[in-house]
């Protein structure tokens, strides 16, 4: 058994000041109108106002459309939301030109755009609708997905009715409403696993639509419409064959990559724009910082998630200096816009300087982000490709644009404060602060003294042969070991035995929101004996046995018994209530936060130590072995 050296926390009462409370509720409601109120006298155009009406419209959307997704969904959602943010073609389309080819550089910069979006949107849609089959049941009934062309077909011909058969003016605009509706509805019925699968068909119908709008608002030539068709097929069938030729387990790690995509289009886009129409210097400047902080930044979000890099933060000295150095350039870069703005060639310079700037700052941020902080790093990169397609709606005055960026960027950000919460730390404390949480004191961390019990296989087949309930809690260790096949054969043997098999997910297990959900889906597992930790922790006093598989500070009891641990006061799953418990890791190292876990040395759990892979090879084997009863 541990023993513990520390003092008796010291409870203080707090007295609550109720009127400062509100104070502070109304000074920053006051805020907000002043800031609604300054940018209309900095730009008090009508065109302004109708484009932040529908920006915060759209957030507040995104908003409340993301709160209600469930923990297992959230890798489906980041996936349907970058497809939807391909949208940045929509942009290409408008500053497209020339005629079989592009005749000049801003109408290649926009050819680009399209080509990249278009991988993103048919790559991402592939991906989601195959991490939606991952959680396919056999006893789910057929889906009848082609009879979506129905609506499909309504939508455009609607639109070709209204524009073409009845000349209104305005036809793309209602397009644009319908689109940014089944935008909306597609992202908003990942919310739980009955409505998930009709969120691929109604958010592709929704980007279906606003593609056949644009083309019939730029009214282009034959040759730029060819042209366009290429960009359209040639990024189509990369995203077809890069989302088809993945292994199941790569889809999480490959929507990281697809965010580089967005950064991209938006980056070409903005530069174009501002090559054509120099009067949205702002615009394209805020677009194209963002692209690049979101190219350069999912890349090495990708690179760290596909471990084609350490995920060990990087460390350099003085490193929030180099941020502010590199925030100063990309404000530096503005101010030389801004001077001249109907410049085009000193701005042009200014923005590919920005490009510069923006996207070793991107890398520096993300790479200065350890690997288990990445679930949080990737929904900030997934908000920020919603943000630089925000700024190209303002830029090019385009209401889908802004409409589909702001659900994005928004969400992204209510997505990546549902991390937050989850670890008890605010959101510069992740990007930029290191470890510990809100709550973490500042007195010495409790001393655990002790030895660790280790166990071997054939101790823990005979506890799990006579256990009634078990409960799976895995982690990151999973993942890396690929034993997710292993640990699914090994439930399926344990409920032929009568065995209560169920799982607890902790909501930032993994690498990326939902990772280790996605995981268990792919190997079998049935999506409804994985649970959430706010479903299953009250069920762990009553369970005889938890496997806890590759996870260590998701299990961590000093977030609770020690205030002034690095990890105090993060949400954790109470593995230690369970009659005994099982510890499998490769060692008895602390976990990411280099916190040691007195779970470990309790005296109801022992340690088995290996390959989770091996050893949950191993159980199975010898659990198989066993008689029913």
């Amino acid at each position: 058994s541990p023993t513990t050296k520390k003092e008796k926390p010291k409870v203080v009462e707090v007295v609550v000041d109720h009127k400062q409370i509100v104070m502070t509720r109304a000074t920053q409601m006051a805020a907000a109108g002043g800031v609604t109120y300054g940018l209309g006298l900095a730009d008090g155009s009508t065109e302004f106002s109708q484009m932040f009406t529908t920006f915060s419209l759209s957030c507040i959307a995104g908003y409340y459309t993301v709160w209600g997704v469930a923990h297992a969904l959230h890798s489906p959602l980041m996936s349907i939301t970058n497809a939807i943010s391909g949208m940045t073609a929509v942009g290409g389309m408008l500053l497209m030109g020339g005629s079989y080819l592009p005749n000049s550089t801003p109408t290649a910069l926009a050819a680009v755009a399209v080509a990249v979006s278009s991988v993103n949107i048919v790559g991402g849609f592939i991906i989601t609708q195959r991490m939606l089959d991952m959680f396919r049941r056999p006893t789910d009934p057929p889906e009848y997905a082609s009879l979506y062309l129905i609506p499909a077909t309504t939508m455009i011909g609607g639109y070709g009715a209204l524009k073409y058969g009845m000349g209104i003016e305005n036809a793309h605009g209602v397009a644009y409403v319908a689109s940014g509706i089944m935008c909306i509805g597609g992202i908003a019925m990942m919310s739980n696993m009955d409505t998930s699968r009709i969120g691929v068909p109604i958010g592709m119908m929704g980007v279906g639509t606003g593609v056949a709008a644009t083309l019939g608002l730029i009214s282009q030539t034959m040759p730029v419409y060819a042209q366009i068709a290429g960009c359209c097929v040639a990024g189509g069938s990369v995203g077809w064959y890069m989302a088809n030729g993945l292994a199941p387990t790569q889809l999480p790690e490959t929507v990281a990559l697809f965010h580089s995509l967005v950064g991209a289009a938006a980056v070409a886009t903005s530069i174009a724009s501002y090559m054509i129409e120099p009067h949205h210097a702002v615009a394209a400047w805020v677009g194209t910082a963002i692209g690049a902080v979101t190219v350069t930044g999912s890349l090495v979000a990708y690179a760290k998630l596909a471990e084609k890099m350490s995920s060990a933060a990087l460390n350099l000295p003085g490193k929030q200096l180099i941020n502010m150095g590199l925030m100063a350039g990309n404000l530096g870069a503005l101010g030389w816009i801004m001077q001249d703005p109907e410049n085009i060639a000193n701005g042009v310079i200014a923005l590919s300087g920005t490009t510069a700037i923006a996207g070793v700052m991107g890398y520096h941020i993300t790479a200065s982000v350890g690997g288990a902080d990445m679930p949080v790093c990737i929904t900030v990169l997934n908000s920020y490709s919603g943000w630089a397609l925000c700024a190209e709606g303002f830029m090019l005055n385009n209401s889908l644009l802004t409409t589909v960026g702001s659900l994005i960027g928004a969400s992204g950000a209510i997505l990546s404060y549902i991390m937050c919460i989850a670890m008890n730390r605010s959101l510069t404390n992740v990007l930029f602060g290191g470890y510990g949480t809100s709550s973490t004191g500042g007195g010495e961390k409790m001393k655990i003294e002790g030895n660790a019990t280790i166990t071997n296989v054939e101790e823990v087949v005979e506890m799990l042969a006579g256990a009634q309930s078990v409960i799976i809690v895995p982690g990151y260790g999973v993942a890396v070991a690929k034993a997710q096949y292993d640990i699914a054969a090994l439930v399926e043997l344990l409920k032929a035995r009568g065995c209560n098999v169920r799982f607890g997910i902790h909501p930032v297990a993994g690498r990326m929101p939902g990772q280790l959900n996605v995981l268990l889906a792919e190997a079998g597992v049935p999506y409804d004996v994985v649970l959430e930790m706010d479903e299953i922790n009250d069920d762990f006093e009553n369970t005889d046995v938890v496997l806890c598989i590759g996870a260590n500070d998701t299990v961590n009891s000093a977030a609770i018994d020690d205030p002034n641990s690095v990890i105090a006061g993060m949400p954790v799953l109470h593995v230690w209530k369970a009659k005994e418990v099982i510890v499998m890791k490769r060692s008895l190292a602390a976990g990411y936060a280099d916190v040691d876990n007195p779970v470990f040395f309790n005296q109801n759990t022992k340690m088995l130590l290996g390959n989770a892979k091996t050893t949950c090879e191993q159980l199975k084997t010898e659990i198989g072995k066993l008689a029913n009863p």
